[in-house]
């Protein structure tokens, strides 16, 4: 072909591809316009267990492929727990150190054990999986596993047949017979061997059996009993807790307490199966909506929907608002919506947020570096998208955190602890200087609220409006809190013995300091901050920064002063937050959670009262009490509850952030057609630079064209 002609042909080439998908698409030609869920992650999964796994980055996973017998409701704040797999939420029935049964509303004191009993809905069906495939005769076809097929096979979808059974009771007591097992150092074991009955002493006997057993060998746990866990039928099974705790519902709803089947156990502690990661920690087994069939996490992980899922329906009521903003559109229908969730990694927040702009993923988070390109703060304070955002119908859903950071100050510690009142009215001074509200704009770009005390909102005990101001470091002016002045800060300053940040008795400045491990460019700015906002009350604030290991160490001894801390709610109740200042709970000493070692007898008279209370009038008297005595002592700067900013598609639907449940995906729905149109659009090629170089190619080819047609066409010279 001669170079004009290729010149020619060139525009009929690029016009032809411009009718063809975007050039740019990542995802292979047989998945476009699929009912497949595109998201990303960007840190492997270390552990998909649900006996070891306790991270937010697996629980994305594995909370699609175990059931746990109750979960939470997907829509209604506060937070609310709704049956899974069991027929109803179990009632604890109580009984005292005779075995006599209690009324409800019997005492905690005299209250020995709880029972709960969970019976499970027939008819619900694991996955398809190796470790269920019988022969004719009913026996496991896989076990043992022939060793020239174990040479072959790389994952469960590698062996020629698969099967499935009905979950039973026995499955869920079986994996909470898991949680003592040593070999899996299960994160919950401590805690719940101290509530679940017997737990602890059948830790000491499966590390008995096992270090007389060799090192690959299989414990049946079917065959050695725990007093705690009790099958009672083939749907029905008992737990038994010591004393009274309601909060132990909650775990119910997590993968801990999901149930694992002895045969996929067995299955995967053959010989040899190590060796090639074919393990429960790699390959999970379920019965939820999906079933994980790509484990690649350096660089895809998918799920796929469970064929054997037993079914369940979207929920026909949420909390006001809701089926305005359309959340309950798809109210009685079928779960899940989504075939296919593919999760690419992602190590970087550019090129995630790159992708979602071109509508490659479905939703995003906003880092720092891409909020400016995302977000508009207007004059009240108030986010909103960007023009670009709003042209690509993008929505914007917000939710504040079960999370609080505060400033913490040592409560053993000569000058900034102790519940005396010059302690007292220096601790209330600095929280009165801290700007939190400053602070929240300029380092969470306004992604969260002040806090007014240790319980954040969608926690029973929470309040709100003027009820819920801390009124140590709060006014309420024309409808809203607003910080109490510099000057008043002063004055309480002036109270605790220091004028002018001196010390009334010697006239030396007041040092404090503040310990952290905090490293990194943004670290330093938020500690220059620090520094300023002690300074306005005459008090240097010395750093005192260190790495994470000799912090933890300090705060162990209680030789830090001033530290920063924070807390994720495990479950949505408050004592799982006004723990943290509980004084047995202590970090000194008791190695607890109580970082501020804060202890007063008041505060711990009610929580010992209130902990295992159910939520209702008299449990939110007794709140309001504690949170009103901790909101005068300020054994915290009460810091803020981080904000959740998530951006979604237009065709993805019924997005409400939950922040307890992990078992979303099954409640999102997909568009693809409008998917497809948008990337379409989004994604036309920049052709300019291609139809440039096409005018300079013809022009440069115009003129040698030209002279070798004269020199073909030319008459021939006479002779």
């Amino acid at each position: 072909m001669s170079v004009l002609r290729l010149a020619l042909l060139l525009p009929l080439m690029i016009l032809t591809a411009c009718g063809e998908p975007p050039w740019n698409d990542p995802y292979p030609a047989a998945e476009r316009g699929q009912n497949i869920r595109y998201s990303a992650f960007s840190e492997r999964p270390k552990h998909l267990d649900p006996a070891r796994s306790y991270s937010s980055n697996e629980v994305e996973f594995i909370g699609q492929i175990y059931e746990p017998p109750l979960q939470y409701h997907y829509l209604k704040r506060p937070y609310q727990l709704i049956p899974l797999t069991a027929v109803e939420v179990p009632q604890p029935r109580y009984y005292d150190a005779q075995g006599r049964r209690l009324p409800a509303d019997a005492p905690a004191a005299r209250i020995a054990y709880s029972i709960y009993e969970i019976r499970i809905r027939p008819g619900i069906h694991y996955q398809p999986h190796p470790a269920f495939a019988r022969d004719a005769a009913g026996r496991l076809i896989y076990d043992p596993i022939p060793p020239k097929l174990l040479a072959r096979v790389d994952k469960p979808s590698d062996f020629p047949v698969t099967g499935t059974r009905e979950l039973t009771a026995e499955d869920y007591v079986y994996q909470l017979k898991r949680l003592a097992h040593p070999r899996l150092n299960s994160p919950i074991y401590g805690l719940m061997s101290e509530y679940i009955v017997g737990l602890r002493e059948f830790a000491a006997e499966l590390d008995r059996r096992l270090k007389q057993a060799s090192p690959e060998s299989w414990l049946d746990l079917r065959t050695i009993p725990l007093a705690g866990a009790e099958v009672v039928d083939r749907y029905t099974y008992r737990i038994r807790i010591r004393g009274k705790y309601p909060q132990f519902a909650y775990w119910l709803a997590m993968p801990f307490f999901a149930p694992v089947p002895w045969e996929a156990d067995r299955f995967y502690a053959q010989p040899g199966m190590q060796e090639k990661n074919l393990v429960l920690d790699w390959f999970p087994v379920g019965t939820g909506p999906y079933m994980l069939t790509v484990n690649d996490p350096n660089r895809q992980m998918v799920l796929e929907r469970n064929p054997n899922f037993h079914g369940e329906t979207y929920p026909t009521e949420g909390e006001p608002g809701d089926r305005e903003a359309g959340l309950l559109r798809d109210a009685g229908k079928p779960l899940p919506f989504i075939d296919k969730a593919v999760y690419s990694l992602e190590k970087e927040d550019i090129p995630y947020w790159n992708k979602f702009l071109q509508g490659y993923y479905d939703s995003s988070g906003i880092s720092s570096d891409t909020f400016d390109q995302a977000i508009r703060i207007g004059a009240t304070g108030d986010a909103a998208l960007t023009e670009a955002l709003q042209r690509k119908n993008i929505r914007l859903v917000t939710t504040v955190m079960t999370t609080i950071g505060y400033l913490g100050f040592n409560m053993q510690d000569p000058v900034v602890g102790g519940l005396g009142e010059r302690a007292r009215k220096l601790r209330q001074a600095i929280s009165i200087a801290v700007d939190m509200e400053e602070r929240i704009s300029i380092f969470n770009n306004g992604r969260g609220i002040p806090a007014h005390g240790p319980i954040p909102p969608g926690i029973f005990g929470y309040r709100e409006g003027r009820a819920g101001i801390n009124p140590y470091v709060y006014d309420w002016v024309n409808g809203h809190a607003q910080r109490k002045s510099i000057a008043e800060a002063r004055r309480l300053l002036a109270e605790a013995g220091y004028p002018n940040g001196r010390d009334a008795q010697t006239g030396r400045p007041l040092v404090l300091y503040f310990d952290t491990a905090a490293v990194g460019a943004d670290s330093k700015s938020r500690l220059e901050w620090l520094v300023k906002q002690f300074r306005k009350l005459d008090i240097e604030l010395v750093i005192r920064a260190t790495d994470y290991n000799r912090f933890q160490d300090k705060m162990l001894k209680g030789t830090a002063q001033i530290f920063e801390w924070g807390w994720n709610a495990d479950y949505p109740d408050p004592e799982n937050f006004l723990f943290l200042l509980y004084g047995p709970n202590r970090k000194v000493g008791a190695n607890g959670e109580n970082a501020a070692n804060y202890e007063n007898p008041e505060f711990d008279r009610l929580f010992e009262q209130m902990k295992n209370m159910d939520n209702g009038p008299q449990r939110q008297a007794i709140i309001d009490q504690m949170v009103e005595i901790v909101r005068r002592d300020a054994p915290w700067v009460w810091g803020f509850y981080p904000k959740a900013f998530g951006l979604y598609h237009a065709w993805l639907m019924n997005a409400k952030p939950n922040l307890m449940a992990n078992n979303g995906l099954k409640y999102l729905r997909l568009d693809p057609a409008l998917r497809e149109r948008s990337r379409r659009e989004w994604n036309q090629p920049v052709l300019w630079p291609v139809w440039t170089g096409f005018a300079l190619l013809v022009a440069g080819l115009v003129p040698a064209a030209v002279s070798y047609w004269r020199r073909e066409h030319r008459p021939p010279k006479k002779g």
